[in-house]
């Protein structure tokens, strides 16, 4: 077995998720209904810029990567904050407030710069919320479920977007049927819409969660990569390998568009590829909890670098379709399973900041790997790119390189 596997009761998954404490079903709760209010727009919003505003896909890379890497530095602090406060609710409030808060402007956005100040904001947000989330579902467990409730909340969270999806579906499907390219009357009905389970998110978490007592270290935290520990340390470097070939998702949307699905198809690939998704991601965090985190995120990078490698040859709409749903598969095996293995590598009193530091540097990198996603795709100036094949193939081929190096790592 996996040295970083745990032995777990053998009293079943339901009996399991029956019995995680009250504020993982909150954070949960408050996750599903903000991912309906997110998805219902995040998705459209690469088809509002191309359709709409006409904006090429290296804009919509700059635009997804300097919202992701800006708020990777407040991913940081509020995680190293909720460590020095001994607080984390508060701090996750606040960043889940000010996302709520950033949606309606997107109704009156008519350029790109303005989507792109109003996505800025709703991505500090995030990045306040995240690490303090992470951390307060963390203390909140013992080691030997904290697979199974990652893999809840994660489970939650991609319920909430399938939800987002469907109604997003519905209202395109009413307003323009079978249109090819989205309208932005549509858009804009898609995003009042998505107001009302923003702002019952963040009530969900003012009522629902509870801090919990964080032990003391024998230090305060730091910024200090170092002091978390060369494990921890050597599991971001492989992380990040990984995650320089995995752009923004908008790009996903986009070839899927470019193969010949319309709007309503592209919405209803998300909503099946969520199911997907939120069905798995509980068992597999189960799973990780008896077999290790290290087998789970290897096989999920190799599920990653199969798909992506799909993405690039598929010829047809419904061969979009068919990787975007084995896409589920990697998102269930490995996203609620990295954040369990973060709690694994390090002191209990420096949670916060460790997730600060993982959210942070993934999202630092988010720019880099959508920015490179976009030139490979179209090019930059006079030079036209490598086609829309060619930022698949950087990620399958990232995916395995760090496949590899997460197998000869062998953490203590």
């Amino acid at each position: 077995m996996d040295e970083m596997a745990k032995k777990v009761p053998s009293r079943g998954l339901l009996g399991g998720v029956r019995n995680l404490p009250r504020n993982v079903w909150a954070v949960s709760v408050t996750s599903f209904l903000m991912d309906i209010s997110s998805e219902m727009v995040i998705n459209i919003l690469p088809l509002f810029l191309s359709n709409v505003l006409g904006v090429k896909t290296n804009i919509i890379g700059i635009i997804e990567g300097i919202a992701e890497a800006t708020s990777s530095l407040l991913k940081l602090f509020s995680g190293w904050l909720s460590d020095k406060l001994r607080s984390r609710k508060w701090i996750a409030v606040a960043g889940y407030g000010l996302s709520a808060l950033a949606k309606p402007f997107f109704y009156f956005a008519n350029s790109w710069a303005t989507v792109a100040a109003v996505r800025w904001i709703d991505r500090v947000g995030k990045g306040v919320r995240t690490a303090p989330r992470d951390a307060l579902v963390a203390d909140s467990v013992k080691s030997e479920v904290r697979g199974l409730a990652f893999g809840l909340h994660r489970a939650a969270d991609t319920a909430g977007a399938m939800l987002g999806l469907l109604i997003s579906l519905v209202i395109v499907w009413m307003a323009q049927s079978s249109r090819v390219e989205l309208g932005a009357s549509t858009f804009r009905t898609v995003v009042l819409i998505s107001l009302v389970p923003g702002f019952l998110a963040v009530l969900a978490l003012i009522l629902g969660a509870k801090d919990v007592p964080v032990a003391d270290g024998h230090e305060m935290p730091r910024f200090a990569f170092r002091s978390l520990g060369k494990p921890f340390m050597i599991f971001m470097i492989i992380v990040g390998i990984f995650d320089l070939g995995n752009s923004s998702d908008a790009f996903l949307t986009l070839r899927a568009q470019e193969r010949g699905l319309n709007v309503v198809g592209i919405l209803a690939m998300l909503a099946a590829f969520n199911l997907i998704y939120a069905v798995l991601s509980a068992p597999a965090g189960g799973l990780s909890d008896k077999i290790g985190r290290r087998r789970m995120i290897i096989g999920g990078w190799l599920v990653y670098g199969i798909i992506y490698l799909g993405f690039a040859l598929a010829r047809n709409a419904w061969h979009i379709v068919v990787f975007y749903l084995a896409y589920g598969v990697y998102y269930a095996l490995t996203y609620g399973t990295t954040k369990a293995m973060v709690a694994d590598l390090v002191p209990e009193n420096l949670r916060g900041t460790a997730y600060g530091t993982y959210n942070a540097v993934l999202g630092i990198l988010d720019f880099p790997a959508s920015l490179i996603a976009g030139i490979l795709w179209q090019g930059v100036g006079g030079w036209q790119g490598f086609g829309a094949s060619a930022p698949f193939l950087f990620g399958a081929s990232m995916a395995l390189l760090a496949a590899v190096l997460f197998a000869a790592w062998k953490p203590s």
